[in-house]
């Protein structure tokens, strides 16, 4: 199996415009969550970021009242006015660890909750996607919106986001302190963080690229392994093990590659601002005192003279003023892949849902005398529920199983047609077999009856209704159907026989599988019926698979029946056993019969061969044998194979 190198398709950078869009959802999304926590929160934050900034305008204070008494020789105020401002930093300190304990408690649950409920989110907006997105896009790409991408959104909400906010913040208000204090030196220390900008613009922004391309190096080598672990037998039945490993280290050499120069740029980048900032406190500190010797006028909004009390918190300020930069700096990477997660998890949750315009609905129904009346118990009849708008009266339709298409069309793209011209009908209790070459049509038919897909042209009709009134949801529980791929799910043979009917008891399910002709090897694994499956059932064989799909298409008791090569993964001895019991579950009902074996459809009431998206011929078994055409050399073209 060889894995091929395509030349992916150049993605456009998302604008700045976007990004704003996507954090100013982001916001609003947090605030809708937690309404009354967030706000708190961002209090809490806004307090420690001031406080933060404080111990400058504190040591200005000390150094003038030491000025003071070192001018004045009076020593005798200084203890006490330096204590008055201790005591008043140590309380703002305490409410500051306070503040900080609230806020990541806090912090952790709006984080947590916030990615828990976009989770729930997802997920439910999936089950509403219709099967063409499903079709449309790869599994693990889908499922990289549940890990990476909710990880990388963690890390932006609970880490990155509150840094930024608090370094912006600081930023301000040490700005503004500066600027109280001296005009002259603020102007040296903005000159220094513009050249801070221009270096983290320059490598920064290369550092977020190759992150992101990481991202997609990972996600992509996560798929490989995925799938190679899903084919280790084909795998290892050809040998391919070398050629697997050389495809690996091809894709593993490309993810580090991108990881080198992501982590490559960012590191660098740490380092370089923090010497830029070691080099701007030297010139901030060498300029004041300069401007000291000069003589130099302050130049100021407090007014206060240039001096060592001034000079001194300054320098704490510009370092201050510097770290907090560079830690914008840092954030830049996360924030990218943050924003990217968060965007395409809002691509999945704004993905259009199944459009529904269905009005008809199904409904348990009891007969007496000819009349249909809705009930809320089962009693083995079912009936279609029509509102008619015009009067606003109601009308039922016992649920019998006729199936008609007239004329029909369809193609998945709108330029390329798949089935031509398709008219058919299967009255109520029919057995209707579809058989042909792979891509003639077959599974298409059933999937137009089940309205994953909605026709080009033409017309469907259920029991005389057109399916296009019919509620999906009621549509498909009035139809059972037995893929050809079985999908079992983590839990016991009895949950997974009950998932075709939820309410469903024990005896009703047993009854199913021996029905289905399951009961049989179902009572000799170790612990029978309660027996856990995991990894769709990979502890029993493909044909045990099967029969537990047919037995759970048996406990659901629909009228009408899809077996999509239902026994195609089951041997000639299992497949007497299993036809047995189709047999009596097809009684009274009408099903559809897709297959490649003919020998299963030689009973149906009418056999349609289609090549290529035609019907080219319809009849009984023996009517298409006595017509020698495509069936017959089909069918005695087996028998030569057998």
């Amino acid at each position: 199996m060889q894995y091929s190198k395509t030349k992916e398709t150049p993605k456009k950078r998302t604008s700045v415009k976007h990004k704003g869009k996507t954090i100013a959802r982001l916001i609003k999304l947090l605030f809708r969550y937690y309404p009354i926590m967030l706000p708190i929160v961002l209090f809490c934050i806004v307090f420690n970021a001031v406080i933060s900034s404080v111990p400058s305008v504190f040591m200005q204070n000390v150094i003038a009242v030491v000025e003071s008494s070192w001018e004045s020789g009076d020593w005798s105020a200084v203890a006490g006015n330096v204590s008055k401002y201790v005591t008043v930093l140590a309380v703002f300190y305490i409410l500051s660890l306070v503040a900080s304990f609230a806020y990541s408690r806090m912090m952790a649950i709006i984080t947590q909750g916030s990615l828990m409920k976009l989770r729930v989110q997802m997920f439910g907006g999936m089950q509403t996607l219709p099967v063409k997105y499903f079709d449309t896009h790869n599994h693990g790409d889908i499922m990289s919106h549940y890990t990476n991408d909710i990880d990388t959104l963690r890390q932006l909400i609970s880490q990155s986001l509150p840094q930024l906010l608090v370094s912006a913040i600081v930023i301000s208000t040490v700005l503004f302190i500066m600027l109280y204090y001296c005009v002259w030196l603020t102007l040296v220390v903005i000159a220094g963080v513009c050249v801070m900008l221009l270096v983290t613009k320059k490598i920064g922004g290369r550092s977020a690229r190759h992150f992101v391309r990481q991202q997609q190096a990972l996600g992509k080598e996560e798929g490989y392994i995925e799938e190679i672990m899903n084919g280790q037998k084909v795998v290892k039945v050809f040998c391919h093990e070398e050629a697997c490993k050389a495809d690996f280290d091809r894709i593993n050499e490309n993810l580090f590659a991108e990881s080198e120069s992501a982590n490559k740029f960012a590191n660098t980048l740490g380092p370089i601002l923090n010497n830029i900032g070691n080099v701007l406190y030297a010139t901030v500190g060498m300029t004041g005192g300069l401007l000291l010797l000069s003589g130099v006028s302050n130049l100021s909004i407090s007014g206060l003279a240039l001096g060592i009390s001034v000079i001194v918190p300054f320098l704490n300020m510009t370092k201050q003023f510097a770290g907090n930069i560079g830690q914008v700096s840092h954030q830049i990477n996360a924030v990218v892949m943050g924003l990217a997660g968060a965007q395409r998890i809002f691509a999945l949750v704004d993905e259009q849902p199944e459009a529904d315009d269905g009005y008809v609905t199904l409904v348990n129904a009891r007969e007496e005398n000819g009349v249909l009346t809705e009930c809320s118990e089962h009693t083995g009849v079912w009936a279609w529920k029509h509102p008619h708008q015009a009067d606003g009266s109601i009308t039922y339709t016992k649920l019998a199983g006729d199936v008609r298409m007239f004329d029909v069309d369809f193609g998945y793209e709108p330029d390329k047609t798949v089935l031509h011209d398709i008219s058919l009908y299967a009255e109520p209790g029919q057995k209707v077999a579809f058989v042909g070459a792979t891509g003639a049509g077959k599974t298409t038919i059933t999937n137009l009856l089940n309205r994953f897909y909605d026709i080009a042209d033409g017309k469907i009709r259920y029991d005389g209704i057109n399916i296009n009134k019919i509620k999906k949801g009621a549509l498909r529980r009035s139809l059972g159907i037995v893929l050809q791929d079985t999908n079992l799910f983590t839990g016991t043979v009895m949950d997974n026989i009950r998932y075709g009917n939820l309410s469903a008891s024990d005896d009703d399910c047993i009854r199913a599988a021996k029905l289905a002709g399951a009961d049989d090897y179902i009572t000799r694994l170790p612990d029978g019926y309660a027996t856990m499956l995991t990894g769709n059932g990979a502890n029993l064989s493909q044909g045990q698979r099967q029969l537990l799909a047919i037995a759970r298409a048996a406990v659901a008791d629909p009228p009408v029946m899809i077996l999509d090569e239902a026994t195609s993964s089951i041997d000639t001895r299992t497949e007497a056993i299993v036809q047995r019991g189709m047999d009596a579950l097809m009684q009274g009902r009408t099903v559809f019969v897709i297959a490649h074996r003919l020998s299963t459809v030689k009973n149906a009431d009418v056999i349609m061969v289609l090549d290529h998206g035609r019907i080219i011929e319809r009849g009984s078994h023996e009517k298409l044998i006595a017509d020698k055409g495509q069936y017959y050399q089909l069918y005695t073209g087996a028998f030569e194979l057998e």
